[in-house]
């Protein structure tokens, strides 16, 4: 059982070390912790632009991502606009004043990167990208079969 509290005490310092690649950021740009997953969400995911793709790709609470698009319009971030076809369906778009930001983020994302993978050999990153992807698709065949026996 040690083991399945040192994967997740693993899991939340792998977390709490992003966040904390992040908070420069954050601070820069007096953004919130989700404001900025929201921003690096929609510039890595094209395609993917809706407050509905973020709350089920990220897994964030509806209202914390709502309240988050909100606070990033206001602070011209992010604008809106009608899907052509449907228009109860809201894309999102990233503004020219969240580039820098975007690039903030990147240089973050390429330093957390840097630190967990020091002294990893290229071998062992190969093994490393497979068995996650082992263990993430166990995962999701796991999580989709027991959400769909509760709903």
């Amino acid at each position: 059982m040690q083991r399945a509290t040192d994967y997740l005490m693993s899991l939340r310092k792998t977390i709490k070390l992003y966040d904390l690649n992040l908070k420069e950021a954050c601070k820069s740009y007096g953004l919130t912790q989700i404001e900025i997953t929201i921003i690096s969400f929609l510039h890595n995911n094209p395609g993917k632009d809706t407050a509905a793709d973020i709350v089920e790709l990220r897994m964030l609470s509806k209202g914390n991502v709502s309240q988050a698009v909100e606070s990033l319009i206001k602070k011209s971030m992010l604008i809106r606009h009608p899907d052509e076809k449907d228009r109860r369906k809201i894309h999102l778009s990233l503004t020219s004043e969240a580039l820098p930001l975007v690039e903030q983020v990147e240089k973050a994302k390429k330093t957390f990167l840097d630190q967990i993978f020091s002294g990893v050999t290229s071998e062992e990153y190969e093994q490393y990208i497979l068995i996650t992807d082992k263990i993430m698709n166990n995962i999701k065949n796991d999580l989709e079969r027991k959400t769909s026996h509760h709903e």
